[in-house]
């Protein structure tokens, strides 16, 4: 079964894209045949800094290799070295209803957000169904607030197939990973957009600080926590810590006894040291920017052979070839 991923680069990698995405695609990379792509059209809907823009192209990479996207194993490219996307993005979009796209959670969140009401943010729904029709992939992991837009390919793939015959794989999808949605600092979902994320490549000092500064209620030490399992650090304790460390540091704060401050500074030893190999690795990798640049052009070409024969399918079906 294909699977494929892919994630924006906007900005330093965090713990929600490593447990929203990246963990996942580990898991599917065991099994074989997975794509995964560096995002960079999509970036456009917010970024509009070039310079800024390749930077954090090559960060991403950087990070995905990092965290152990095998080259080897799957295929890893860079969105924008593939612009059959592009072409496939335009014919898909000449069969999306208006009243779907203006129905798009995501959509809606962000402009009340203060991003502009682009074209390119109303169709982000058409790129991604694009993104995931053109390589044939049936199994794609998002989180919670993306499973909107594989329902909306899976529409679009029919519609089309139902137009002009059978043509497009459709999609499933697929629950990321054990929690659907990691929470920020705030106790918001983590997004770079919200300012309350968590890196997992940055200084030691900053992200003991920021650790320290996630929001609690106002409740002393002493009191009783009955919703212990909803504190922020608590969440994020799960996914960085033996469960009996979590487990036990639940059960003190539901008790009484344990406080915020301390529970923040168990967060942290935990966060550093299941970090800690993948910035040995980052290091390695940065030192070596050839070999990056030649793993993203043999994606891109490998992608580009998937990509090419979908999109003459699509051309013939649609009567855009001879």
């Amino acid at each position: 079964m294909r699977t494929l991923t892919g994630i924006q680069p906007s900005g330093s990698l965090h713990i929600g894209n490593y447990f929203g995405a990246i963990k996942p695609a580990l898991t599917a990379q065991a099994d074989g045949d997975c794509f995964f792509f560096i995002a960079d059209y999509h970036s456009m809907t917010s970024l509009s800094d070039g310079p800024r823009r390749r930077a954090n192209t090559r960060e991403a990479a950087l990070d995905w290799l990092a965290c152990g996207i095998d080259p080897a194993r799957s295929v890893f490219w860079k969105q924008s070295d593939v612009p059959e996307v592009c072409e496939l993005m335009w014919i898909l979009g000449t069969l999306a209803p208006m009243g779907l796209l203006e129905r798009a959670h995501s959509y809606k969140d962000k402009v009340a957000r203060g991003l502009s009401a682009s074209f390119g943010l109303f169709a982000y729904p058409v790129l991604m169904a694009a993104d995931i029709l053109l390589f044939d992939a049936e199994r794609v992991p998002v989180g919670k607030d993306q499973k909107q837009h594989v329902e909306m390919t899976r529409d679009l793939a029919i519609k089309f197939n139902q137009a002009y015959g059978q043509t497009f794989t459709i999609p499933e999808h697929e629950e990321r990973y054990g929690v659907a949605t990691v929470p920020g600092l705030d106790g918001q979902k983590m997004s770079k957009s919200y300012g309350n994320t968590l890196e997992i490549f940055g200084e030691e000092k900053a992200l003991r600080q920021k650790i320290m500064s996630i929001v609690m209620d106002s409740r002393s030490r002493e009191e009783p926590k009955s919703d212990a399992e909803k504190n922020t650090a608590i969440q994020l304790l799960r996914l960085v810590a033996p469960e009996d460390v979590a487990t036990d540091c639940e059960a003190r704060l539901r008790a009484g006894g344990l406080g915020y401050g301390d529970l923040k500074k168990v967060l942290f030893e935990h966060y550093w040291e299941f970090f800690a190999p993948f910035r040995q690795k980052r290091a390695e990798l940065a030192a070596d920017p050839a070999y990056v640049d030649g793993v993203l052009a043999d994606g891109a070409a490998r992608a580009r052979e998937v990509a090419s024969g979908v999109l003459q399918r699509v051309r013939q079906a649609a009567g855009l070839s001879r």
